[in-house]
């Protein structure tokens, strides 16, 4: 018996899944080895530009897999209303403004451990999305947030 051909494999997002997943949940992929040695270590696709919506379910995410998140980096330019802190689930979080550009948010994990993400546009198409969650995983990524978003949506 031929086994049915499903075009989306198992571990991918579908294409529906950016508009189901309901407003307060983190769409993310993070890299899962323990090698650190690539440029990024995850992506993240928010709904939208809006930090106090955003941000609390990707903290709190992002601390269901690798601990309390004691500062964020983005860009100024290209949130809206960017606070000093968040309080999510009693922990206070501090946001800092970087010139990392749009495509990339820094996470710190206690004093010192950083985790770059790259952050994936909120109108970007489905397959794109995935397409650019899944090569900011990769192992032996080398290829910056930027040219990731570029290479992904010029093909």
């Amino acid at each position: 018996m031929a086994a049915s051909a499903d075009p989306t494999p198992s571990r991918l997002l579908p294409d529906e899944i950016h508009g189901a997943v309901r407003p307060g949940t983190a769409v993310l992929r993070l890299r899962t080895t323990q090698s650190r040695e690539g440029v990024l270590d995850g992506a993240w696709w928010p709904r939208s530009r809006h930090v106090a919506d955003e941000l609390p379910a990707l903290i709190e995410a992002l601390t269901a897999h690798i601990g309390p998140v004691t500062r964020i980096g983005l860009d100024t330019a290209a949130w809206e209303e960017l606070p000093t802190r968040l309080v999510v689930a009693d922990r206070v979080v501090r946001l800092d403004s970087y010139p990392v550009g749009d495509d990339t948010v820094l996470i710190t994990r206690g004093d010192q451990d950083h985790f770059a993400l790259l952050v994936v546009p909120p109108n970007t198409p489905a397959d794109l999305a995935r397409e650019a969650m899944a090569r900011a995983v990769r192992a032996d990524n080398m290829t910056s947030a930027a040219q990731i978003l570029l290479t992904t949506t010029a093909e």
